[in-house]
C-alpha cells in the first residue's frame, strides 16, 4: 500500500530509517501480538510506542504480519 493511502485511511507514521511502520488506532482488535511478539519494537509504556529502529527491518515485517486487523502496515525504503 502506498503511505498516501495509508495516511488517508487514518494511519500514523512512525519513521525508521529502513522501514516505516504505520498504526491505525481506528482498526486494532487490540490483540497484543505487536507488544507480545516484540517489546522493543512495540511498548505502551513510551512516547513514541513504535520504535522502527530499534529491531532488524526484518523482525519488524515479522511482527507486523501477525497483526489479525491489519492496523499495523509497513513501508520498506
Amino acid at each position: 500500500m502506498e503511505e498516501e493511502t495509508l495516511l488517508e485511511q487514518g494511519y500514523r507514521k512512525y519513521r525508521g530509517a529502513d522501514v516505516d511502520i504505520y498504526f491505525n488506532t481506528n482498526i486494532c482488535a487490540h490483540s497484543g501480538n505487536c507488544v507480545k511478539g516484540n517489546a522493543e519494537l512495540f511498548n505502551l509504556d513510551r512516547k513514541p510506542w513504535i520504535m522502527p529502529d530499534n529491531v532488524p527491518k526484518e523482525a519488524a515485517k515479522r511482527v507486523i504480519h501477525t497483526c489479525p486487523s491489519g492496523a499495523l502496515q509497513y513501508i520498506e525504503k
